[in-house]
């Protein structure tokens, strides 16, 4: 070996021993999180990475940064390979993969080099320009995390540029060294060889050469301390993640309620998981959750991006002395920032401070609508809801802290089964002179329905979603559908419960449900909730509740299809109107076109149109997460900013397929001093039955 090859040798191992004492630093500090199983369905995990992670398709999303992101990381991807030829030849200077690659992969390789090199020079100088001229809202941070990102920007283009310049030196002192695929270099070199002599050129890449290498060494050792941590994290992020499945998405995490703690939901970064500890290493901190989110686009305090930063600084802040660290200078920087104290100096001081209260305040969580606008745009596939849920379980659960308007909605929810105070005897008096069969009358023949309606508390209580309930019941009955619905002995499941942060009361109003439906051998429910949807569908089999649960749009949608719905032809000039996703049918379910294939098939006369946020980006009614029962004092009314974007369109109507959307888009157009009605799907398909 060479002096030089000793030499680097010695500073390779000392960076490579300095990285994995990072490593295993930040590893020890998952721990202080809880276990969690994220090894199930390894095939689908292996997907998510493959679209999400290398495919880059949520990132994409972004017209602009997106293909300029996606464009550094692929070709990080192609340079590794690179770098690790590199490295390899500091210490054997003979090495190279053409020693065993055959010819034409070599030539690719090499070419793939010198072309991504300048790919990611011009994404690099571009997102340089963004940040330093452009200023997006979503980027704006304190000053610590502004700078951060220059430095990390700049050190990738010095990696390319040192990349560039050292192979034209190179190629300047040996033009045989590389074939005609340096199609970036080989100029650079024409240019050198004009300038300089081969020797001092082969002296320009020897320079250029180290600089590299030690830039490379840099880099990997700044990133534990930086939050582009996220390089080397964001990938096993996305492995371990459930935002895209495997399972349901959207399904709150189940809380034993006889364990034996004393402590529930989570105040501090020990009680939330290792994978939520995880999601602050891998932030980005590209803030399109916060850009997506309702709620801060209305000027609430909630930002989805200071959620899982916040986590991570106080995990910085804590882990240290939980983990016994007592080498100080190898704990990660940034710990304070964005909604952070101003600095713990002691042990004392880091154990009095915690994550609820010191980091994130109450205002910020029950500002949430539990949307999942912010978990459905993370390309990394962070889940910010899991923290924000945890967190308000906690304040209920352990602390009893809660808005004083939740108060009579537990209380109703307890002693009338209905977040509102309505005679549960009236529950079914919508259906009165419909001649609407009961599960118990049924039972009590011996007979079972196909389908059981699930009415749902505003179907059964609110006027104006009463209208839905019966428009439903129409089409079905139009349809010969054998249905019943189980009248006064329905109430209501305990979602509302279950996102205020109440898992006691949900879970106690769930089983009961459960034990209702098993008594009755019920298999299959349609519900014109999507809330009811989702929580019964998808979140009651962690209580041993396992049922086929059908969205009405769904349901009138296969109807539509097997010609079963009576329907008069179709005459009048063409209706124009603006269908508005709800989020749990749409984000929880990805359920979008069966809404409009719906109201395009009981209607041809009908000219959906779209709002700018539609589908998965649609915006959220502002009615999820329990703001239904709270007041929404502070900024903008979310139901009016989405009213107005949808009677922007020029439609002649709105068309919903959720309740609670009705309710909110009703009164966002009384506020609008708009006379645009507002239909659900239901009522657009019964207004086309034949008489």
């Amino acid at each position: 070996m060479t002096t030089q090859s000793v030499v680097f040798l010695f500073v390779l191992t000392l960076a490579a021993g300095f990285f994995a004492l990072n490593v295993q630093r930040l590893v020890s500090y998952l721990h202080v999180g809880h276990a969690e199983g994220r090894t199930d369905h390894p095939l689908t995990r292996i997907r998510n990475v493959l679209e999400i992670g290398i495919a880059q398709k949520k990132i994409l999303r972004d017209p602009v940064a997106g293909p300029m992101h996606a464009l550094i990381f692929w070709g990080f991807m192609v340079l590794t390979a690179g770098t690790v030829e590199i490295l390899v030849a500091g210490v054997f200077p003979s090495f190279s993969y053409a020693l065993f690659l055959p010819k034409a992969v070599y030539a690719a390789y090499s070419a793939s080099q010198d072309i991504f090199a300048a790919l990611v020079i011009l994404a690099v100088g571009f997102a340089l320009y963004r940040r330093i001229v452009l200023h997006p809202k979503r980027l704006e941070g304190d000053n610590l995390e502004h700078t951060d990102a220059l430095i990390i920007l700049s050190m990738i283009m010095g990696l390319m540029v040192t990349l560039i310049i050292g192979t034209g030196f190179l190629l300047a002192a040996h033009p045989d060294a590389f074939g005609p695929e340096k199609v970036v270099s080989r100029p650079l070199a024409i240019v050198f060889g004009h300038l300089i002599s081969p020797d001092a050129a082969m002296t320009g890449f020897h320079v250029f050469w180290w600089a590299h290498a030690l830039l490379i060494l840099v880099f990997l050792n700044y990133l534990p301390y930086s939050k582009h941590l996220h390089v080397a994290s964001s990938l096993i992020n996305v492995f371990f993640s459930n935002t895209s499945g495997p399972g349901q998405k959207g399904v709150m995490r189940y809380m034993d309620l006889e364990a034996d703690v004393e402590h529930f939901g989570a105040s501090d970064v020990e009680h939330l998981s290792w994978k939520n500890l995880l999601d602050g290493y891998s932030c980005t901190e590209c803030g399109r959750c916060t850009a997506a989110c309702p709620a801060n686009i209305t000027g609430k305090p909630l930002s989805p991006r200071k959620i899982i930063v916040n986590t991570r600084q106080r995990l910085m802040e804590k882990a240290p002395v939980m983990t016994n660290d007592r080498m100080e200078f190898l704990r990660p920087a940034l710990l304070h920032g964005e909604g952070a104290d101003a600095g713990a100096a002691t042990v004392e001081e880091v154990m009095e401070h915690r994550l609820m209260d010191t980091y994130i305040t109450e205002e910020e969580l029950w500002a949430c609508t539990s949307c999942r606008a912010c978990v459905t745009e993370c390309p990394v596939s962070i889940d910010q809801l899991d923290v924000i849920n945890e967190l308000r379980r906690n304040l209920v659960l352990t602390e009893s802290r809660f808005p004083d308007e939740l108060q009579p909605v537990f209380e109703s929810l307890e002693r009338n089964g209905s977040p509102w105070a309505f005679n549960p005897g009236d529950r079914a008096d919508w259906a009165q002179g419909m001649n609407i069969r009961t599960m118990a009358e049924l039972h009590e023949k011996g007979e079972r329905p196909d389908v059981l309606f699930w009415v749902g508390c505003m179907g059964s209580f609110d006027d104006r979603a009463k209208k839905i309930t019966v428009a439903f019941a129409r089409i079905l009955q139009s349809c010969d559908i054998s249905f019943a619905i189980l009248g006064q002995e329905e109430h209501c499941h305990g979602d509302p419960a279950r996102r205020m942060g109440n898992e006691y009361l949900y879970q106690t109003l769930a089983k009961d449900t459960i034990e209702t439906l098993d008594r009755y051998q019920v298999t299959t429910i349609v519900t014109h909730c999507p809330h009811c949807f989702h929580q019964m569908g998808n979140e009651f089999p962690q209580l041993g509740g396992n049922y086929e649960v059908i969205h009405h749009s769904t349901y009138i949608e296969r109807l539509l299809q097997m010609d079963r719905v009576p329907l008069k032809t179709a005459e009048g000039t063409k209706l124009t109107v603006a269908y508005h996703d709800s989020c749990y049918l749409g984000r929880y379910n990805d359920v979008y076109d069966a809404p409009r294939e719906s109201m395009r098939r009981a209607l041809p006369v009908i000219n959906l149109v779209e709002p700018p946020r539609s589908k998965d980006r649609g915006l959220c009614c502002g009615a999820g997460g329990g703001r239904m029962f709270m007041e929404e004092n502070t900024g903008k009314r979310i139901n009016v900013e989405r009213t107005e974007e949808l009677l922007a369109t020029g439609a002649d109507a709105i068309a919903v397929a959720c309740p609670f959307c009705m309710t909110m888009m009703t009164d966002g157009v009384k506020a609008s001093g708009s006379e645009v009605p507002v239909f659900d799907i239901s009522e657009v398909v019964a207004g086309q039955l034949r008489s």
